[in-house]
């Protein structure tokens, strides 16, 4: 048995570029047993997952958001996240302490002889990325820049009191739109070296697509990262949508006003390489959860959903077993890309892209839950 006091030291997200691991070995052999252990290792989605997405979303398409409707969710988006944070403070995200997992290079600027390192957050909410940082941080060359569109965010981190006074290092927090055609104020071409986007870019719509990577590929140096997790294609949060939700294909509203995107592999390499993932590179990182409200905070995976109970419960952690799916291609791929050739790609080159794929199961209910995130590390060519 898995002693539920164990925490994950490892990154969930295999690279699809990088050798498969070996497999774990605990094996579901028969599945009248699945609600007997903590894990099963190497546990794809069942079946029947093809037709279960399929339902939904003929489902949400025959029920889209009406034309006039998608209008008024689309002009003013910063208001309803606003609006969300009015609404939830600081209570609803939990501290993002699995960051030292997946990013270690962030680990690495906080140390103290880490030298000068100005790492920018971009959507940056509560502070939920940026804090953990700064309360390990032994680095003090070490500045934190953080920025959300959400004018209500940025206050709850400008009235955190590491922000009154970090310890080591400093941060400043100001109001600023991803897809706006200037950069922050203060922050001049070519001055960051590390970008950080957790569950942001899929709040933009695909028309702001190309203005955000201009932005970040604008603000790096040379050499510069990005790192990158957002939702992935047909995550259990995108086949739950009911009707009247869905404005463009796997683009949605929520209930409260905010958009969110689902992404394929393919449309991160577009965006950010300007190329397609090569074919047959793809693999998925398969590992099983359970779903408990007295484990410790700290997985990768933020929800804003109707349903908090289920959708922002932590789970504890477990070590990720891989399965290497060879393919010629991936989901369909938004009709706006490839983006415009303007500045010429490669505007990045990869250093890491892969799919966290999780079973997280509730024994206590008995359910199982498939979720989906995309992970990548760009560098600035």
């Amino acid at each position: 048995m898995v002693a539920t006091n164990d925490l994950k030291s490892t990154s969930s997200v295999h690279d699809i570029m990088a050798d498969k691991p070996a497999f774990g070995s605990r094996f579901l052999i028969d599945e009248s047993q699945v609600w007997t252990q903590n894990a099963w290792d190497h546990v794809p989605p069942p079946d029947d997952q093809d037709e279960i997405i399929a339902a939904s979303l003929t489902k949400q398409r025959a029920a889209p958001v009406p034309e006039d409707d998608k209008l008024k969710y689309n002009q003013k988006p910063a208001k309803h996240w606003d609006n969300f944070y009015k609404n939830n403070a600081s209570n609803f995200f939990r501290d993002r302490k699995w960051l030292h997992n997946e990013f270690p290079e962030l680990v690495a600027a906080t140390r103290a002889d880490a030298g000068s390192v100005t790492i920018t957050e971009i959507g940056c909410g509560a502070g939920n990325s940026v804090f953990p940082l700064l309360s390990s941080n032994q680095n003090p060359h070490l500045s934190l820049l953080a920025y959300d569109y959400a004018h209500h965010a940025v206050k709850l981190v400008q009235n955190n009191p590491l922000y009154v006074a970090p310890p080591i290092g400093k941060i400043h927090a100001e109001p600023w739109d991803l897809s706006s055609e200037n950069l922050p104020p203060g922050v001049e071409p070519g001055t960051v070296d590390i970008v950080v986007m957790v569950f942001v870019f899929s709040a933009l719509h695909p028309q702001e697509w190309h203005q955000a990577i201009l932005n970040i590929h604008t603000m790096l140096k040379p050499g510069g990262r990005v790192m990158f997790r957002d939702y992935g294609r047909y995550d259990l949060t995108q086949l739950r949508f009911k009707g009247g939700r869905l404005l463009d294909d796997n683009f949605y509203i929520r209930g409260d006003k905010t958009r969110v995107y689902f992404f394929e592999l393919d449309e991160l390499s577009l965006l950010f390489t300007g190329s397609a993932v090569p074919d047959g590179a793809h693999r998925l990182t398969t590992s099983t959860l359970v779903e408990d409200d007295t484990q410790p905070n700290g997985t990768a995976g933020d929800q804003n959903s109707m349903d908090n109970v289920l959708e922002n419960t932590t789970p504890e952690a477990l070590e990720p077993v891989t399965e290497e799916i060879t393919s010629s291609s991936s989901g369909p791929i938004h009709p706006s890309l490839p983006l415009s050739n303007d500045p010429p790609h490669p505007l990045f080159s990869t250093d890491q892209l892969g799919v966290d794929r999780r079973l997280i199961v509730n024994r206590k209910r008995q359910i199982k839950m498939y979720r989906v995130w995309i992970q990548g590390k760009f560098v600035k060519l």
